[in-house]
């Protein structure tokens, strides 16, 4: 049987997850993930591609407030959901949307950590920005992620990819939301369309991996080739290394883990 073991929300792009026993799916997604993003002078989105670091900045949820940490610098309280900013234009991957932008104090905290002009900006509800619509069967909106709402990744897929590697690496190297197990390597791939405990989604596309997944989350620091050079060895489609799966909602409702996946339509390649 097919579960859902684990579940993560990033509430700022870019930065360390959270781990979570249950979430809240509401019309973005995961609740209070990438709803928070980190752009430079020029308004672009900030990522570890760039800024691997961006990993050390640890966020944490307390009541209505997002608390981050980093090393050698005091606590950062921001609004977990702020009633109201300055709206500017933000550019994700040569696109442009709209955000919210709420605190120089914040921009301060966050520039003196990444040693370059940083700033945070959130995307209230009124700012809607689509999933691609080549890959969704229905409109449908996400927050500040790379694409898609939801990304999710098999227990044995990483076994596998960890059995060919020199050195294993972790999961939250590829910043998944769900992570399932009781599967086969690979699983996800043969998905269309999923049922994981009452809630249904649409199986978009596959994730096509960056150099982010070559940044050591302990360090902040790029570690070399390793898992991207391996994964492109034997993962390569389309000049992208795949692993994972990106998915869209059907419905809002509560995940929690120890749900069961039920594949509702396979996919065939």
């Amino acid at each position: 049987m097919i579960r859902l073991s684990s579940i993560h929300i990033y509430p700022c792009k870019g930065l360390a997850g959270i781990s979570v026993p249950q979430v809240e799916i509401d019309d973005f997604g995961p609740k209070h993930d990438r709803r928070w993003m980190l752009v430079d002078e020029n308004n672009d989105f900030l990522t570890q591609r760039q800024q691997p670091q961006m990993v050390l900045i640890r966020p944490e949820i307390r009541g209505n407030t997002l608390v981050l940490e980093a090393p050698g610098q005091p606590p950062l309280e921001m609004p977990l959901i702020p009633e109201s900013g300055t709206e500017v234009d933000v550019c994700i991957f040569g696109k442009k949307c709209s955000a919210w932008e709420t605190s120089e104090a914040a921009g301060k905290w966050f520039s003196n950590f990444l040693e370059r002009p940083s700033r945070p900006v959130f995307m209230p509800d009124s700012i809607r920005r689509e999933v691609d619509p080549d890959y969704a069967a229905f409109p449908s909106r996400t927050s500040f992620t790379d694409g898609f709402p939801f990304l999710l990744i098999g227990e044995a897929s990483l076994d596998d990819l960890n059995g060919r590697l020199e050195q294993p690496v972790q999961m939250r190297r590829f910043r998944p939301n769900l992570v399932i197990n009781g599967s086969e390597a690979f699983v996800e791939d043969r998905m269309k369309r999923v049922k994981i405990g009452e809630l249904s989604f649409q199986v978009a596309k596959p994730c096509g991996r960056c150099r982010v997944t070559t940044v050591n989350p302990e360090t902040g620091e790029f570690s070399g080739k390793d898992p991207l050079k391996t994964l492109a060895n034997y993962r390569r489609q389309d000049g992208e290394a795949l692993f994972g799966q990106n998915l869209i909602h059907e419905h809002q409702g509560l995940l929690q883990v120890g749900d069961e996946l039920q594949i509702l339509d396979p996919h065939f390649s």
